[in-house]
């Protein structure tokens, strides 16, 4: 399977971490959506990262509908996320506002990067989704006794989260601070302490507007 995408994605970075935890051998193509459009449009026509190519030639995009693939790939008993009922359906919200946090940091930095005047109402609800999100997860994640979100075994909830975590860290650090999310910062801390994602790791440098 070849893999495109840098890993300073929060996107492309849980789909690595899944491939690897699941011990799923991959190949990288660390392609920017920007510089590298054109190569990347010939597999995902959105020029959209994360896209993975299977070993048959079948592309697959969009980090969940391929960590779909991976968990029916390696099975029920080996998915990083419940087969069914509530269970998984609690791992989904969870995801899915890992993911919204991610998309709103990224919306930031595009926000500042590519308007030569930023538009401040739409810097305000950004901000106020992500800050909305954070304490969502903040609540949730302090209310959890377990070492994971669901358990002593990671998910994908959990490496969604570390890892939108991480971008919004480095892309907005004002916005996420220990002070004010104890229990995000743990759990972040606990994730980024195992081998997998100190392997799959890339600092984000910002581009300054």
């Amino acid at each position: 399977m070849i893999l495109i995408g840098q890993y300073d994605s929060p996107f492309v970075r849980r789909v690595a971490l899944a491939l690897r935890l699941y011990d799923l051998p991959f190949e990288q193509r660390p392609w920017s959506t920007f510089g590298d459009a054109e190569k990347l449009a010939a597999f995902n026509p959105l020029r959209r990262v994360p896209t993975l190519v299977l070993d048959g030639g079948e592309v697959l995009i969009e980090s969940g509908a391929i960590l779909d693939y991976l968990d029916e790939l390696v099975g029920p008993e080996k998915a990083m996320i419940a087969e069914r009922g509530p269970a998984r359906r609690q791992a989904l919200k969870i995801c899915a506002l890992g993911s919204g946090l991610g998309d709103k940091a990224v919306s930031l930095i595009y926000e500042r990067v590519l308007r030569a005047e930023q538009l401040h109402l739409w810097v305000e609800r950004c901000q106020a989704q992500i800050g909305g999100v954070l304490d969502v997860l903040e609540r949730e994640r302090a209310g959890v006794a377990t070492p994971f979100w669901f358990g002593d075994r990671i998910g994908h909830a959990d490496i969604m989260v570390a890892c939108a975590l991480r971008f919004t860290g480095e892309a907005h650090p004002s916005l996420f601070t220990a002070a004010r999310h104890p229990a995000l910062t743990a759990h972040a801390a606990r994730c980024e302490a195992l081998p997998a994602f100190q392997e799959i790791v890339q600092k984000l440098d910002p581009p300054k507007g």
